[in-house]
């Protein structure tokens, strides 16, 4: 068990909570690394038909050929990095699966943001395990119930921290990153999952 893990109590979910997943130098190190190496990309999407570039950057990993479609983008993934391998194999220690595929986000300050969503695509499988692992600036994590709108839950995702969402909760709850007028420093996102 690492130190500060918790269970999430929400109804209609599986969410496992893990602050000290990374220490702080291996999170620092990590993000350093990430940011320069990783191939970053910014997607355009279309909203209520209209084309905007999405408010943040993106990039695709995975062990596979296999793309990922969401928001009518299809991304094609690059190979493992060794810095997204050593990510992952210690996330399956904890979650013994085996993940194909790392979404990495970079939010550049606070305007970069994720609206509401639920990582539902078909080609993640009924009840997909999702690993969200965060490096750098904290950020609010929200979260909302699908049918019961008085079901809310907002969470503070810290620097080297581990966020698993599991089971039902896709089916139940959508979550964003929100925009902050905050002054906020950059954050790395990687949200590692299995494509069937």
């Amino acid at each position: 068990m690492l130190k500060g893990e918790h269970y999430i109590d929400l109804p209609q979910s599986d969410l496992w909570y893990y602050p000290n997943f990374l220490t702080d130098t291996q999170a620092t190190a990590y993000f350093n690394t990430l940011k320069s190496t990783i191939t970053w990309q910014h997607d355009s999407i279309k909203l209520f038909g209209k084309t905007h570039l999405q408010p943040r950057l993106t990039a695709l990993y995975g062990t596979n050929e296999k793309p990922y479609s969401y928001s009518n983008i299809t991304m094609f993934p690059h190979n493992f990095t060794q810095e997204l391998q050593e990510i992952k194999n210690a996330i399956e220690l904890i979650e013994p699966i085996s993940f194909t595929t790392c979404l990495a986000n970079l939010y550049r300050n606070g305007q970069d943001s994720n609206g509401w969503h639920a990582d539902d695509e078909a080609s993640l499988g009924n009840n997909p395990v999702i690993a969200s692992v965060s490096l750098g600036q904290p950020r609010f994590f929200h979260m909302k119930h699908k049918k019961d709108p008085s079901l809310k839950h907002k969470m503070l995702l810290e620097h080297g921290s581990l966020l698993l969402m599991k089971g039902c909760t896709q089916h139940n709850w959508l979550h964003q990153i929100p925009k902050t007028k905050r002054a906020v420093e950059e954050r790395i996102n990687l949200t590692f999952r299995v494509i069937i």
